[in-house]
């Protein structure tokens, strides 16, 4: 039934825009070792999509709809793949958004609340129902899964923050957080949450990801993680990026199942040669996005650049310039269309890829 709702919403956009052919010179072609595609021309889309302010992330919804946390807007925004603008949602000062199989979107935002005759601000993770609210956004029921309801805010709410979601096909999900105090065996505030379905259809947590180093400088840390993308695929397996001290920022974690127990590991090996794991490669990564072929697009803001990897971890292109977009904030892909954050510039820039030269 779901698959069925999905099909006939996707029946009903429009895709629409005019194509402007891109400056090479600033799509800097790399190594192109398994590209068997071969390389690929980016042509700029207009007009781009303005009228946000302090833009951070984008998602293609599982309904084929796009998302954006219009952070200074205070407002979560869903849009055709026309940017038409269907239907906003406010929302205190939202970062980052994903959708699940339900159709449920996941939103890390804030919470305003009084802590101590304090006003306070602090982080929290909400999910909004778009199947019971007709699928309009505006009137959606929002429920909030973190801090927990009925808990209070405690002295770690305070200090902690959410950095990313991964929403996987049996709707379990991960979020990711940091935080100052990782002196705790049990419970360092740099972790990955686990939440699964309950029987009764509640969210659960189930703790925090094991074998994962809140203070690590190397592989399987959650030192400074700044966002989680999931695959769309039968597995539990994401990418993470890292902005803490750590050589190597962007991480592709695979669960594996062995005599030996379950557990993540890394995916692609910093011996193995894969690019996406030299030292030191990304300055600050803030979003990554997968295609259909496994490409894996990765957003660096300190850099203003998109690096596009084969899925072995070989770079193929960096996609990159201040005359394209500044820092970039969240980065999507969708039937050929690479979706662009420009949070300097408050607006969302396209581009088509081709292999038309």
């Amino acid at each position: 039934m779901k698959r069925l709702f999905a099909i006939s919403i996707t029946a009903l956009l429009l895709f629409s825009g005019c194509g402007e052919k891109f400056d090479l010179s600033v799509f800097e072609s790399e190594k192109t070792g398994g590209n068997v595609a071969g390389d690929t021309v980016y042509v700029k889309l207009t007009p781009e999509w303005s009228g946000f302010s302090n833009p951070t992330d984008i998602i293609i919804g599982k309904d084929y709809f796009i998302y954006v946390t219009d952070t200074d807007n205070n407002r979560v925004v869903m849009l055709n793949q026309n940017g038409d603008i269907l239907s906003t949602l406010t929302v205190p000062k939202p970062v980052k958004i994903e959708q699940d199989y339900q159709l449920n979107l996941i939103v890390i935002a804030k919470f305003d609340t009084v802590v101590n005759n304090v006003s306070r601000s602090v982080d929290a993770v909400y999910k909004i129902n778009m199947v019971a609210g007709g699928h309009n956004l505006g009137s959606a029921p929002v429920s909030r899964i973190l801090p927990r309801p009925g808990s209070g805010v405690s002295a770690s709410d305070l200090r902690i923050s959410y950095t990313g979601i991964s929403v996987f096909y049996n709707n379990s999900f991960y979020i990711s957080r940091t935080g100052p105090n990782n002196t705790s065996v049990v419970d360092p505030d740099n972790s990955i949450l686990s939440y699964q379905k309950s029987p009764t259809g509640r969210d659960t947590l189930l703790g925090r990801l094991p074998a994962i180093d809140p203070n690590g400088t190397g592989i399987l840390s959650a030192n400074g993680i700044s966002s989680l993308v999931g695959f769309d695929k039968r597995n539990i397996d994401f990418i993470l990026t890292l902005k803490g001290d750590n050589s190597f920022r962007v991480q592709w974690l695979t669960y594996v199942v062995s005599s030996l127990g379950e557990q993540y590991e890394l995916k692609l090996s910093p011996q193995g040669g894969s690019d996406l794991m030299q030292i030191n490669k990304f300055t600050d990564p803030s979003d990554v996005t997968i295609d259909r072929s496994g490409n894996i697009y990765v957003a660096d803001m300190a850099k203003d650049s998109v690096y596009r990897f084969n899925q072995f971890g070989g770079i193929l292109q960096k996609l990159g310039g201040a005359q394209n977009f500044v820092t970039p904030a969240g980065i999507a892909l969708y039937d050929k269309i690479l979706y662009v954050v420009d949070r300097a510039n408050g607006r969302i820039v396209r581009f088509r890829l081709s292999t038309d030269t």
